[in-house]
């Protein structure tokens, strides 16, 4: 008889592996707390984006910098949206009524009428309004929603009058100490300007379910309640960014502020008008963290990389072959670990998302994987995530 090569467990770790489960699980949760403290507040090729530097501005360079931002101001502030969101409140006594809940900023990104602007903003609200200064009112609709990235984008039927739309830039470009402008509405102030510069890039940022934004612009310039959803806009007047969250144990600004980059926008929101989400890539699996598995008590035979618990019918692992535990007898036998992707390292799932974000259905993808003591690549393509009646570890599926 053949020997089995395959990493069996004990009762012991069977039993630590349910806790473990239930920690990483709770883990999550306070995660996602801490984080909101943060907050105040193909196909797609038809659809056009603003992303020509603005004709209006002048050559910065033959303004001083005080004319430079009085210029960004005027002509870019009518595009910048004073969004108010209105939601249902229910009484003690059953009776339901609509109120005010809150207000953010947004960007018009085309003439008929889109809106860019966070997830956050709008999220749970019943109703939408819309101001670009004065007292004209657009009712607006929410078109699509990106929890993943906190960005959303929401329309309003677009007057007769030509609309200011804000030109997307490139945040790919970007360099620590130049200057930046923030227009919006901080505590409900109608389209207030701030200015200040890049305090740093690629900073690691999360979205409120827990997902990591990539590569967060950090900025000086102040931000606070109300400013969510609103333009970080560059010397030319071009957006680089979208203002998020806030860095402050009191709830108000203390210069560091964070933007979501615009190039993620630009790859979410022709998804987001056409289908009102975004559809991400999927594994298609149940995955853990081996480095925390190792901490807590294990001896895995490797120090790193992503352990498949399970694989769901359907998903892309599953086409694949990857092998999730499995049982032999009264033995539990240890599924593949997930080493590289494309040869990007997978030491925490925050890997594999950000992997992840930046590929399409349909993609080919070469998994490095640790098997039966030794280490094979097996090509994999990326499908969506196959349905599932069961409700159960939501929080660790990818």
């Amino acid at each position: 008889m053949s020997q089995k090569i395959l990493y069996q467990l004990s009762a012991r770790q069977i039993i630590l592996l349910a806790l473990v489960s239930a920690l990483i699980a709770v883990g999550a949760t306070a995660l996602l707390g801490n984080f909101g403290n943060f907050f105040q507040t193909s196909e797609l090729s038809n659809i056009a984006l603003a992303e020509k530097p603005s004709p209006t501005i002048s050559n910065p360079a033959d303004l001083s910098d005080e004319q430079n931002s009085i210029e960004v101001y005027k002509k870019m502030s009518p595009g910048v949206a004073f969004i108010t969101t209105s939601s249902i409140i229910e009484n003690f006594f059953g009776e339901r009524t609509e109120r005010e809940s809150g207000n953010g900023s947004g960007s018009l990104i085309d003439q008929q009428g889109h809106i860019l602007t966070n997830n956050h903003v709008i999220e749970g609200a019943s109703k939408l309004n819309v101001s670009f200064g004065g007292d004209k009112i657009y009712p607006a609709t929410v078109v699509g929603r990106d929890p993943d990235t906190d960005l959303a984008v929401i329309k309003i039927t677009p007057p007769r009058q030509r609309l200011t739309v804000i030109p997307l830039g490139d945040s790919d470009n970007l360099d620590v100490g130049q200057k930046v402008l923030a227009i919006g509405n901080p505590f409900g102030l109608d389209r207030t300007l701030t200015t200040g510069v890049i305090s740093g890039l690629q900073r690691p940022i999360r979205a409120r379910n827990g997902r990591p934004i990539d590569a967060a612009i950090q900025t000086d310039a102040s931000i606070n309640p109300g400013n969510s959803g609103g333009p970080l806009l560059d010397k030319y007047g071009r957006m680089i960014g979208i203002n998020s969250q806030i860095l402050s144990p009191a709830g108000g600004s203390v210069g560091v502020g964070f933007a979501v980059p615009v190039n993620t926008a630009k790859r979410v929101i022709p998804q987001l008008i056409k289908f009102g989400k975004v559809n991400r890539p999927k594994l298609g699996a149940e995955l853990f963290p081996v480095n925390r598995l190792n901490k807590r008590g294990y001896q895995l035979p490797v120090e790193s990389g992503l352990l498949v618990h399970r694989t769901l019918r359907g998903g892309s692992l599953d086409a694949a072959g990857i092998r999730g535990l499995s049982q032999d007898g009264n033995d539990l036998l240890l599924g593949d670990i997930i080493l590289s992707v494309e040869g990007n390292e997978m030491n925490t799932v925050d890997d594999l998302y950000r992997f992840l974000d930046k590929k399409t259905i349909g993609d080919r993808v070469n998994l490095k994987i640790f098997r039966g003591g030794q280490n094979i690549v097996i090509p994999v393509k990326l499908l969506p995530m196959p349905d599932s009646r069961s409700t159960r570890r939501t929080r660790r599926r990818f």
